[in-house]
């Protein structure tokens, strides 16, 4: 089987959570198949342990991993930066630009329009992952966010989806793309589906994820505080990640009487953190397709999580088990009954398992996307991979009838 090598950039401003995961699994597994990667991301953000991952990337990517100040906001500075990235982008001379989350997304339209301009022969890859998605359209920011995503729509090639909501979302809120488009779930390597025990010391409770309200943190210490006012004992808990309202999660545990009974760890490898607590709680308010459930899913840990973007595609027949997003009661609720019954909260584990690891999987994620790529560049995919839009189309379909599926229940 043969393909055709291709010079693949991707661009982030952030590189950390799901997002660069996402990022680092394809650019691997794309630079495995033999095509010349190369990432572009920001220099300001990153903790230790994920600038640890940025450099044990940097040895597989031929065209490099450079770092540049990119701010999160709408600033003056994007002009510099724009500027620092279109230098650097042109001399790589890719054929395929992949811009992932907003900031990604807008540099590499605006820079490879530029570049198509120069006559280079160039396809522009646009995947939100959530992002200016997750704002709300009634609101004065969400407005202006759209009104941006609307214009570069004119000036994009190919749109991935992670979830079928991203995509829904993104017609409602910013409206029907005329770019190819296609929905790709985030995948997992097989080595991940193998179960996790916890220690026997174990917590009750682990929240994992981005500290930011966005992802319910404060929910979380919340249900916890509830849950000791009933019963005259807060569960045992650990919060392991980082995020911009650390400092403010960390005081919300003190004013509410909790450092006993809760820990902040920073960021470890889920599969180190499952080990610490025997059910995770996943408190979102908002979600495109998060990798943090489908490593929880695909270890075979006792999950809470709410019923927000592309959460229920991943639960299926089983969406019924997810919470009202937002609503304190009843996850403390679910977190009281996970307490009560963890035979059966262990057996529910054992059964949303089952059928991950064929719908999700790296090689899957990589080989759709890769044949996007080789469709906007007229290029010969490897033998038996011919894409069409009638495949994106059905992958459409499937997607939309399992979220209808699950969203019934």
């Amino acid at each position: 089987m043969t393909t055709t090598p291709m010079r693949i950039v991707h661009c982030v401003r952030s590189p950390i959570g799901g997002i660069f995961r996402h990022i680092c699994d394809l650019a691997m597994s794309q630079a495995a198949a033999g095509h010349q990667v190369g990432i572009v991301c920001d220099s300001s953000t990153g903790s230790t342990f994920d600038n640890r991952m940025v450099d044990e990337l940097r040895p597989h990517l031929a065209l490099g991993l450079a770092r540049f100040p990119m701010q999160r906001q709408l600033t003056i500075q994007d002009l510099s930066a724009t500027f620092a990235l279109y230098r650097h982008i042109r001399d790589l001379k890719p054929e395929i630009l992949h811009g992932h989350g907003a900031k990604g997304g807008a540099y590499v339209r605006l820079i490879g329009s530029i570049l198509k301009l120069n006559g280079q022969k160039v396809s522009r890859i646009y995947c939100p992952h959530g992002g200016s998605l997750h704002y709300d359209p009634n609101r004065f920011e969400g407005r202006v966010y759209h009104g941006l995503e609307r214009l570069l729509g004119k000036f994009t090639d190919g749109l991935v989806f992670v979830s079928d909501y991203e995509s829904a979302a993104y017609e409602s809120k910013v409206g029907r793309p005329n770019a190819l488009t296609r929905i790709v779930y985030n995948g997992l390597r097989p080595e991940e589906f193998s179960p996790v025990t916890t220690n026997e010391d174990a917590a009750d409770f682990l929240y994992i994820g981005m500290l930011r309200d966005l992802k319910g943190p404060d929910l979380f210490i919340e249900a916890l505080y509830n849950i000791r006012l009933k019963t005259g004992t807060a569960p045992r808990a650990h919060i392991v990640g980082e995020g911009p309202d650390e400092q403010r999660y960390r005081k919300m545990v003190d004013n509410l009487g909790l450092s006993d009974a809760i820990s902040f760890h920073g960021a470890l490898p889920a599969r180190e953190a499952f080990k610490i607590a025997r059910n995770v709680v996943v408190p979102s308010r908002a979600e495109a397709m998060p990798y943090i459930i489908l490593e929880t899913v695909a270890a075979q840990r006792p999950l809470i999580a709410t019923r927000v973007g592309g959460i229920p595609e991943i639960f299926g027949r089983f969406a019924h088990r997810l919470v009202e997003p937002g609503h304190i009661g009843k996850l403390t609720a679910a977190m009281e009954e996970a307490l009560a019954s963890p035979a059966k909260m262990e057996a529910d584990a054992k059964e949303l398992r089952g059928c991950l690891a064929e719908t999700f999987s790296i090689d899957l994620m990589s080989d759709r996307i890769t044949t996007l790529y080789q469709e906007l560049q007229g290029v010969a995919p490897a033998e038996g991979k011919v894409p069409t839009r009638a495949d994106g189309v059905s992958a459409v379909s499937r997607a939309r009838t399992v979220y209808a599926r699950s969203s019934n229940r």
